[in-house]
């Protein structure tokens, strides 16, 4: 049974930062491209950024300069860090694996349940 489970979320002031961390287990990690989601209450769930097997990585432009991902496979682990926070960025972040690509939602293949990132201004 694969699962994502992320961590990390939280209250921010604006202008802070956090670390999400996202383990996975169930699956062969080295063979899913993991990533990150967002969504806020009446809006889609978007894009926030993936990284691939290769450790190459695609960013929303929204967080491109502000936002890192990484992946540790010794552990099995996704991280996402977020800097520079804006009450924008507030959100449920969800993690993703996706066998084929995670930069579309229709390619993710499993998700995590989410945690919640709460920027005050």
């Amino acid at each position: 049974q694969v699962q994502l489970v992320e961590s990390g979320g939280g209250l921010v002031q604006a202008g802070g930062s956090l670390r999400l961390s996202c383990a996975a287990s169930g699956l062969t990690f080295s063979n899913y491209a993991m990533g990150w989601f967002r969504q806020v209450p009446g809006k889609e769930r978007e894009f926030v950024t993936g990284i691939w097997w290769d450790d190459s990585t695609l960013y929303a432009d929204s967080v491109k300069g502000r936002f890192t991902v990484s992946r540790d496979s010794a552990k099995n682990t996704v991280y996402l860090q977020l800097n520079s926070l804006k009450s924008e960025d507030t959100a449920v972040y969800y993690c993703a694996a996706g066998s084929g690509g995670v930069h579309l939602r229709h390619l993710v293949n499993y998700w995590g349940k989410g945690t919640l990132v709460t920027v005050s201004s």
